[in-house]
């Protein structure tokens, strides 16, 4: 692959990525950003989008200006264009509901999916806060643990199933990992869940950008019934969350979320709610946030998931191997077999302070990576063998918590940065 080639034809896509920032020297550096996992920056496409729309922008749905009309048909087009974009399109038993990020919309489907605190709900041992705690508030969770690499086994989630013997609701698991970037096998979970009378919900904040979903799956039992990701890992920073699931199963609820726009009508004493998607969207929705996210949908579609996989890929294997080399450097997770995992990398440096050592690749080099835990705790507890009691005993005393540093990659970064990064960290390791 040639990789000047990628580089005019993808970063050009981006808003941003090439303007200069402060280093702590005073002087000027274009940045590398490798903490995608987070946040990316926008397609030129998506905010050239959002710029059409702020022209005709209008109230959605109750407005009789020709401004609300037209705005409330990008908005219902951009419901659409997701639809599409996971293959169920045609399907009517699916719709779209908009939300703030993925956070509020775990939160959303906590809240209206479980009737009772006693139902029960299967999740795992690797996923993000988002799709831990909420459940953990509404229902009686149980979960699959991972591996000694930090993987999660399917005869595991089967052996749950099993032994609950019906009783598990939902299964609710991520689609990759924002620490490890190992990506599930969320059809053939679908396919277990379904077998035991489960439903699949699936976390896709981390996979979207990176890998084709198609929510339909190749053969009978593997639909997914709901996947939610937010706009803003998927190069459409504009504060939108989506849920893509079965209309039936969030039918007939009292919202998360309740005010205008979600009813049919109102009396002094009764209140009769509307029908899904509306019936979750109340107040005015952000419709330039929607037609953002679907016009980056379809730059991904049109950009093309195996070149897209193709490029990350490159640039993954590039730096894990290089991080091998390099001493002091830890690496945690399976650097081995690398095939399932999207472009994340996470590691220390033996000895030294992880926020330390981050704030060295930003002030120094203009190297964006994230450091912590990455709101995933219990995960990465168990990849630093960190006991429950140690974890508790830092927080409670107030002392400097363990973590680790996290490199996320994006289509936009190149071999050039994964290059700069390389010998930014052997220059650091020899510093120290």
């Amino acid at each position: 692959m040639d990789v000047s080639d990628n580089y005019n034809k993808y970063r050009d896509l981006f808003i941003g990525v090439d303007n200069r920032v402060q280093l702590a020297s005073g002087n000027m550096a274009i940045p590398i950003g490798f903490d995608n996992g987070a946040t990316t920056p926008s397609f030129k496409s998506s905010y050239r989008a959002l710029s059409r729309g702020l022209a005709t922008y209008g109230a959605v749905a109750r407005g009789t200006g020709q401004k609300s009309e037209i705005t409330t048909q990008k908005y219902e087009e951009a419901r659409q264009i997701i639809l599409d974009f996971f293959n169920v399109g045609n399907d009517p038993r699916y719709t779209v509901v908009f939300g703030k990020t993925t956070t509020e919309c775990m939160n959303l489907l906590a809240n209206v999916l479980v009737k009772n605190k006693d139902d029960k709900i299967l999740t795992t041992r690797m996923e993000h806060h988002a799709n831990d705690l909420p459940w953990r508030y509404s229902a009686t969770v149980e979960y699959v643990d991972v591996d000694k690499m930090g993987r999660i086994s399917l005869d595991s989630i089967e052996k749950n199933l099993k032994e609950n013997n019906g009783n598990i609701k939902y299964v609710t698991i991520t689609g990759a990992s924002n620490v490890t970037g190992y990506i599930n096998k969320i059809h053939e979970i679908a396919k277990i869940c379904h077998k035991y009378n489960a439903k699949i919900i699936v976390d896709g904040a981390q996979l979207v950008a990176h890998k084709e979903i198609n929510m339909k799956g190749n053969n009978n039992g593997e639909e997914i019934d709901f996947l939610v990701f937010s706009a803003h890992k998927t190069y459409a920073p504009y504060g939108t969350g989506v849920i893509v699931g079965l209309k039936e199963s969030l039918c007939n609820l009292t919202p998360f979320l309740k005010g205008g726009a979600c009813v049919k009508a109102v009396t002094d004493y009764d209140v009769i709610w509307d029908a899904p998607p509306a019936l979750h969207e109340a107040g005015s929705p952000n419709s330039l946030g929607a037609i953002a996210t679907g016009r980056a949908l379809q730059q991904l579609k049109q950009i093309g998931f195996d070149n897209i996989y193709e490029h990350e890929m490159m640039l993954k294997e590039f730096i894990i191997a290089e991080m091998k080399k390099i001493d002091r450097v830890i690496l945690y997770g399976d650097n081995e077999h690398i095939d399932d995992r999207l472009g994340i990398i996470v590691f220390n440096i033996d000895g030294e302070d992880f926020k330390k050592i981050g704030k060295r690749y930003a002030d120094e080099m203009a190297i964006a990576l994230r450091t912590g835990k990455f709101c995933s705790h219990p995960y990465v507890n168990r990849l630093m063998g960190i006991s429950d009691e140690i974890a508790c005993e830092t927080a409670y005393n107030n002392k400097p918590a363990d973590g680790m540093i996290r490199a996320s990659l994006g289509l936009y970064n190149t071999m050039e940065e994964a290059r700069a990064f390389i010998a930014y960290t052997k220059y650091l390791v020899s510093t120290l």
